[in-house]
């Protein structure tokens, strides 16, 4: 990020030492601001509309009301506040509802501390933390029922799209940035950005998580 102004991040993880832990780590980088800490997902939500963080994050599985519920709530609240899941990988469909709720991405907590103030960075940006690899294997391992209507819906949502943004909303799933889109399809960042805008509307996608989802999704029902 290029702005002088430091990026608020809010932590809500229930283990004190991990919040301790991150917020001694986040608090060395002059990229980054941590405002407030919560322990559910609850608390979590109240901070949120107190603090204004612009990026928050958030662990899945804690008492009381868990990190998913405290996404989905977020959501349905319409709070600009970007979520970055914090997890490991014993519960992959869990992530997946939590991406598909809206989270912006997700972090393992082993992951380097360089590594996470990039990300956050990044979901700062509007620009989701998207790891192709790993996204592709928690995906893959999402076994629910409607799986099959979901892609059929994915699938003909895509085929609405043009032929630009098809190629947009492809190079969106494999976690490319706006600079990266523009150079493998030869236009400036700012139409790239006009086009992300455009698919996020025709798919009804509140992120570009939500697009790398649904184009999974389209590619399994193919």
């Amino acid at each position: 990020m290029t702005s002088t102004v430091p990026i608020r991040v809010l932590l809500v993880d229930d283990d004190p030492l991990v919040r301790g832990g991150l917020s001694m780590m986040l608090s060395g980088s002059p990229a980054l601001s941590v405002v407030g800490e919560a322990d559910d997902g609850a608390a979590g939500i109240e901070a949120v509309a107190t603090l204004a963080p612009d990026v928050v994050l958030m662990d899945i599985r804690m008492p009381g009301m868990d990190g998913l519920a405290a996404i989905e709530a977020l959501q349905a609240r319409g709070a600009t506040s970007q979520v970055i899941v914090l997890t490991t990988f014993d519960a992959d469909d869990q992530v997946v509802r939590a991406l598909r709720a809206g989270a912006a991405g997700f972090l393992l907590k082993d992951t380097p501390p360089a590594d996470i103030v990039r990300a956050i960075e990044r979901v700062a940006a509007g620009e989701p933390m998207l790891s192709p690899a790993i996204i592709q294997r928690l995906i893959s391992q999402v076994t629910d029922n409607p799986a099959v209507e979901r892609r059929r819906r994915a699938a003909e949502s895509l085929a609405e799209l043009t032929e630009r943004e098809h190629d947009v909303a492809m190079a969106v799933a494999e976690g490319k940035s706006n600079a990266e889109i523009g150079e493998e399809l030869h236009l400036s960042v700012a139409s790239v950005k006009a086009v992300v805008s455009r698919v996020l509307a025709k798919l009804d996608a509140s992120n570009r998580v939500q697009v790398a989802l649904l184009v999974r999704d389209a590619e399994e029902a193919g």
